[in-house]
């Protein structure tokens, strides 16, 4: 496949494992996340199945592959930020109640 095929593959395999997933990321980052999502799957299918999936633009299993790689890639992304989210909104939560009751005191 080429360059071109390669990107349409990956905006269209993300985009469906964003919506799978109900990940909202954005146009860039799915087809970042569906590219590299269709390469591990390709990957994957051949070491654990010994299938070349990723050969033509319209097989298929070029699909199932791409879209599932990307489903993986977007959970492993979401757990990922997940943790860094909370952790940030934790520590944001104690500093605005500190800052509360440190406000003007009556008399």
């Amino acid at each position: 496949m080429g360059v071109i095929a390669w990107i349409v593959l990956g905006a269209i395999a993300g985009l469906i494992a964003e919506n799978l997933t109900g990940k909202k990321t954005g146009l860039l980052l799915a087809t970042v996340i569906g590219i590299v999502g269709a390469l591990l799957g390709g990957f994957l299918a051949k070491e654990l199945f010994g299938v070349q999936t990723l050969d033509t633009f319209f097989n298929l299993s070029t699909w199932i592959t791409a879209i599932i790689g990307a489903v993986v890639l977007f959970l492993l992304f979401g757990a990922v930020r997940g943790r860094g989210g909370r952790a940030r909104r934790a520590g944001s939560g104690r500093r605005s109640r500190r800052r509360a009751g440190s406000g003007r005191r009556s008399r």
